[in-house]
């Protein structure tokens, strides 16, 4: 991965997004690195990596026995209509 202050990035902006669509270029400001310069192409593919890893941590959850906002919330009215019934 290339290197390049913000500086450089700031006076030279056109040239590294050119750069960018080869290879990702780490912006370094004061000494560290602050943030990363990548082809829109890389974004999506990272994009869909973590949709992807999302959707297994997901698929884990269920097997174990979660059943997601929708399911919960129904059972916790059920629950909180039952309790408020016994209390008649």
């Amino acid at each position: 991965m290339k290197t390049a202050t913000a500086t450089d990035i700031k006076n030279k902006f056109g040239e590294y997004l050119e750069h960018s669509r080869i290879e990702a270029i780490e912006v370094r400001k004061t000494g560290r690195p602050v943030a990363v310069l990548l082809a829109w192409d890389e974004y999506e593919r990272l994009m869909a990596l973590d949709d992807a890893w999302w959707a297994e941590q997901a698929r884990q959850a269920e097997k174990k026995g979660y059943v997601g906002p929708a399911k919960t919330m129904k059972l916790i009215q059920r629950r909180m209509r039952e309790k408020a019934g016994s209390h008649i």
